[in-house]
């Protein structure tokens, strides 16, 4: 049997995650081909319906290559929907000014070139694309035009100052000489890459802040785009997979006499905790594997695990010895010699990924190494792990990465693909794994179940003086990166608490690690939609104690933050804060915000909700607002606020991983709804394009829309909901 039980990865510090240079797809140089590309390195995984290529690249940095009929702009960042395949060639564009029109982005390899500062490897996620390339792909953009300008001034044997470039071209006025970046572009390749650029003054930018539309929305309407689902390869075959059911069960049987004989079946495979059958078409597979196999399971000591024992073990965490994750001022002190204290718990469920793309790879292993196709968040993973499995040297992996259908965090592991270059090197052949949607829903990482205790000391005058946090969960860094869980702490268990930006004078947050017997994971926003839900639950429940209006207690207590006050303004004014609701017969009104900063930005979010009489919930409108800093493309940051919405909203509706019998007992979309069109709100965006640092988009949006519902129902029915998802309430009228 094939022993993938154990992942490897768990045992690599972020800090660690390697990333080796693969195959040059394209790597010309300026002498033989007559193109500039400043040591460009383009993936085979290229953005799908470019244009054959006519005149050759060139290179001319790992960034960017030139040729007269296009400019292609490598993108380190897995294209996930979030727009970075176009928001990443606009900062290269700027600095370059060239014509967009001819910008082309292609993914780029893996190499030490494209690693993510702010993770130290190749990889995607905590809303940090823009936040890590801002200065660097401005940078070389600027080397590029640069170098250009040098090559012109060296033909025209002038002074490189007396040469302008822009949009595309390279002008020298004195002597009317032009010449485009195309064909300087050989030339250019060949100068000395300068060490220091003078980039751009905010005043003069020309693309960053524009509208532009996105590069990948062509080839993804008209069919042509391939994700990791639709990579075909000569001689490829299929694989589908049934894992044991109980999390840390393992395969006792498998009869699989039926399946062999099954026409298109080329093996039948075991794994230490599933099995696998491999076949001329997915299909095949997939039917073979439910009715031909015949399996039984040793299902290990999770096997008593449900969602009553989940509960308990939440609710034994608060009473548990803790361990302090942040601690200012004196908050036993504050407590007690409060005039008032408000105490609350709250509690969150587990939650899946359910991107609407599978799980799948596509591998291919010989002798010589092991390349994959694989929708990845975590490219250097790869690099790191399938040595392992493989028996093979780390440069001996390539990594190409399609487009994602959808992530939300469940890409950045690679369980999946450990699976199929198992499975390649057993069969010997390519092999693409599609996991089913069962699979995907019942064998993901998960957004841990949490619990919470918040206590907040009140003085007489109503002024806060102390906060109490208590945070009872899994840990995901344990399970990823133990090098990172330090002194018993999980930052991602606690960010949102200690780092919002209001003036409690004393504030402790404790953290109790609770494993659940579920395996857990980075969900979209990760700790700060668990936390920003009681911390914003909160504050509603201590502006309705004094009588106060919650979105002038949110102004209070953000008093000395400008920013996070011209949010909380801005949101006041969008969603007409303060005014009356229309009535509608038969039901009950109520309007409700919330405040977070996560990720480098700040969103205020407010929710109109109409509760019927009958308990029926309708979400009517959202208004959202941000300050990310400077906004690169303000469409891709207003699409990503709105998806990033609908996603908290179908979570904080209807959506909660059930467990029994030590299994998830949620199989598809029947059990784990997503929101239809007759469900969705009006929501209405304002994006403040501030003088502040960059921030993130893609995760921003989705903390504060759970507890700003929940205070909307508050307002509108005087019932306190302090658990999720809302559909587990009564919201009928009494």
């Amino acid at each position: 049997m094939i022993d993938h039980n154990t992942p490897p990865f768990a045992r690599i510090p972020a800090n660690q995650i390697i990333n080796l240079t693969r195959r040059a797809f394209l790597k010309v140089s300026a002498a033989s081909t007559g193109s500039l590309v400043l040591g460009c390195h383009v993936c085979a995984a290229t953005l799908a319906g470019a244009a054959v290529r006519k005149p050759p690249l060139v290179p001319v940095n790992a960034w960017l290559s030139i040729s007269p009929a296009e400019i292609v702009i490598a993108v380190a960042n897995s294209e996930m929907g979030q727009g970075v395949f176009t928001a990443l060639p606009m900062l290269v564009a700027e600095e370059l000014d060239c014509d967009w029109s001819l910008v082309r982005a292609e993914m780029a390899p893996l190499g030490p070139d494209y690693v993510n500062p702010m993770f130290g490897g190749m990889a995607t996620g905590g809303s940090t694309s823009i936040r890590a390339a801002f200065l660097p792909l401005r940078r070389a953009g600027a080397a590029a035009r640069m170098m250009l300008v040098a090559a012109a001034a060296q033909a025209w044997r002038v002074r490189a100052e007396d040469c302008v470039a822009g949009e595309g071209f390279v002008s020298h006025a004195a002597s009317f000489r032009r010449a485009s970046y195309g064909a300087l572009a050989p030339a250019a390749a060949r100068m000395a890459v300068p060490g220091e650029v003078a980039l751009r003054e905010r005043k003069a930018w020309r693309v960053i802040g524009r509208p532009i539309p996105r590069l990948d929305i062509p080839a993804k309407t008209d069919g042509s785009a391939v994700f990791g689902i639709d990579v075909r390869l000569p001689g490829m075959l299929y694989a589908a997979i049934r894992q044991c059911p109980v999390f840390g069960g393992t395969l006792a049987g498998v009869d699989d006499a039926a399946a062999r004989r099954e026409p298109g079946v080329i093996a039948v495979v075991p794994f230490k905790d599933a099995v696998a059958v491999v076949a001329q078409t997915w299909w095949c597979a997939q039917s073979t594997l439910a009715h031909k196999v015949a399996t039984s399971w040793t299902p290990g000591p999770a096997a008593g695990n449900d969602d009553a024992a989940i509960v308990k073990a939440l609710q034994d965490g608060l009473t548990r010895p803790a361990t302090i994750a942040a601690d200012r001022g004196d908050v036993d002190g504050a407590i007690k010699t409060a005039a008032r204290v408000i105490e609350a718990e709250y509690r969150v469920p587990f939650l899946a990924h359910a991107a609407m793309e599978p799980m799948n790879c596509t591998a291919r292993v010989t002798p010589d190494g092991c390349e994959v196709w694989a929708p990845t968040q975590g490219q250097g993973l790869y690099a790191r792990v399938l040595p392992e499995f493989l028996a093979l040297k780390p440069e001996q992996i390539k990594v190409n990465t399609p487009f994602l259908g959808g992530s939300f965090g469940r890409r950045f592991e690679i369980d999946f693909g450990i699976q199929a270059a198992l499975l390649a090197k057993q069969v010997g052949r390519p092999v693409q794994l599609i996991w089913s949607r069962e699979e995907d829903m019942q064998h993901d990482v998960y957004r841990p179940a949490a619990m919470a205790r918040v206590q907040v000391a009140l003085e007489r005058g109503g002024r806060l003086t102390g906060w109490r946090h208590r945070v009872v969960s899994p840990s995901i860094m344990a399970r990823l990166f133990p090098n990172a869980f330090k002194d018993g702490i999980d930052q991602s268990a606690v960010e949102g608490i200690a780092d919002q930006p209001y003036a409690v004078p004393a504030l402790r947050v404790e953290y109790v690690r609770q494993e659940l017997g579920v395996p857990v994971g980075f969900w979209r926003s990760v700790g700060h939609g668990i936390n920003a839900f009681a911390v914003e639950s909160m504050i509603d429940e201590v502006a309705a104690a004094l009588g106060e209006d919650p979105l002038r207690l949110h102004r209070d207590l953000v008093a000395r933050e400008d920013r996070a006050i011209g949010v909380i303004n801005q949101l006041a004014a969008l969603s007409g804060w303060g005014k009356p609701l229309d009535p509608v017969a038969g039901a009950r009104r109520g309007r409700g915000m919330a405040f977070h900063a996560a990720f480098g930005s700040l969103v205020g979010e407010a929710a109109e909700v109409t509760v019927f009489d009958d308990g029926r919930l309708r979400v009517d409108r959202v208004f959202a607002v941000i300050d990310c800093g400077p906004v690169v493309n303000p469409d891709t940051v207003d699409a990503q606020l709105r998806g990033a919405i609908v996603f908290g909203l179908n979570a904080a509706l209807v959506q909660k991983i059930g467990i029994a019998g030590g299994r998830v007992t949620t199989a598809n979309f029947d059990g784990f709804p997503l929101l239809t069109m007759a469900g969705m709100p009006e929501i209405v965006v304002k994006i403040l394009d501030s003088a502040g640092p960059v921030g993130g988009v893609g995760e921003a949006g989705t903390p504060p829309i759970a507890p700003a519902v929940t205070n909307a129902i508050f307002a509108a029915t005087g019932r306190r909901l302090r658990s999720l998802p809302i559909s587990d309430h009564d919201l009928t009228r009494r």
